[in-house]
């Protein structure tokens, strides 16, 4: 009896404690950065008390957030942000998953795990992670070490990149792009961009959406390596909303005043999202995560950051 009262106690501290952080996040006085961390502080503490239904929440909370912030957004500068990253993202996506595929051979990290890692970090984290699983078949520990890797690296750079940003005193157009491509999933991509200012995100945004697109040529090619006739390409959707929001945008300028409030509500549903993240990590996931695909993936990551910020200083 003790016991069934202790663990009701705890779920109820969890509960309470998840809710007032919930509503602290929805104040302007929470950042991207600042709702990680306390994400991460929950998971690690109190515990989410509703994990089951964080993923599905997070995923469609994170597309909306997404599509509300294109009615931020001129189409012609969206146009404009897709093709300048267009040729950066075609070379960083092919060189990323051959040095993914060699690391891994050197490291002997096994090949499902291996590739989706590689595509994680080329494309867009999670949800190129999600779209390539099932094409190759990939068991569901292969998908949670590679789930859990590009998370913690994705976590670290949504910290990391803007003072990296400063240090080399990149433009917001610079830090717009490179965070477009070096950073895992569109989540801290743009939570990284808000914070370096808007230019930033305007670009961040449509670049990181643009790179999302080729999650499509890659499930295709997944299916045609691995012989999966039967496998499903599910396009995202998302972001043709995006772009369809922004010319809505540049059609009807006169509801300014009504776009800017979507925006804003878009901006405090991505802080939430990233508040979501942090919590569903859990103990377990870092335990099945092991050595050498944190190696891999870091050491990837390491490279597509550091050789993208080369070419876009110089």
């Amino acid at each position: 009896m003790n016991n069934k009262n202790h663990v009701s106690d705890n779920s109820g501290t969890s509960a309470a404690l998840f809710s007032a952080l919930l509503l602290f996040c929805l104040t302007p006085y929470a950042s991207p950065p600042l709702a990680l961390a306390l994400g991460l502080v929950l998971a690690f503490t109190a515990g989410h008390p509703w994990r089951a239904h964080n993923s599905r929440i997070v995923k469609y909370l994170l597309q909306f957030s997404v599509v509300g912030l294109g009615f931020g957004m001129n189409f012609g500068e969206v146009l404009a942000a897709g093709r300048t990253g267009v040729a950066f993202t075609a070379v960083s996506i092919l060189g990323t998953l051959t040095a993914g595929w060699f690391i891994g051979k050197r490291l002997k990290i096994e090949p499902n795990t291996s590739l989706l890692i590689s595509s994680g970090t080329a494309i867009c984290g999670g949800s190129a992670i999600a779209a390539i699983a099932p094409i190759i078949n990939a068991g569901e520990k292969e998908i949670s070490v590679a789930l859990g890797t590009v998370f913690i690296l994705n976590s670290v750079a949504l910290f990391l990149f803007p003072a990296i940003g400063h240090y080399f005193a990149l433009s917001q157009a610079q830090f717009g792009l490179w965070s477009a491509i070096a950073i895992h999933d569109t989540s801290s991509v743009v939570g990284a961009a808000a914070r370096y200012g808007p230019d930033a995100l305007k670009i961040a945004t449509t670049v990181k959406l643009t790179r999302a697109l080729w999650i499509i040529p890659l499930s295709f090619g997944a299916a045609l390596a691995f012989k999966n006739k039967s496998a499903k390409v599910s396009p995202p959707y998302f972001i043709f909303a995006f772009a369809a929001a922004s010319l809505l945008v540049s059609a009807c300028p006169a509801f300014a005043a009504e776009y800017s409030v979507i925006t804003r509500a878009a901006k405090t549903g991505l802080t939430v999202t990233l508040f979501l993240i942090g919590a569903g990590l859990s103990k377990d996931v870092i335990k099945t995560v092991g050595l050498k695909p944190v190696v891999q993936g870091t050491v990837l990551w390491a490279l597509i950051s550091s050789v993208s910020l080369f070419a876009i200083i110089h």
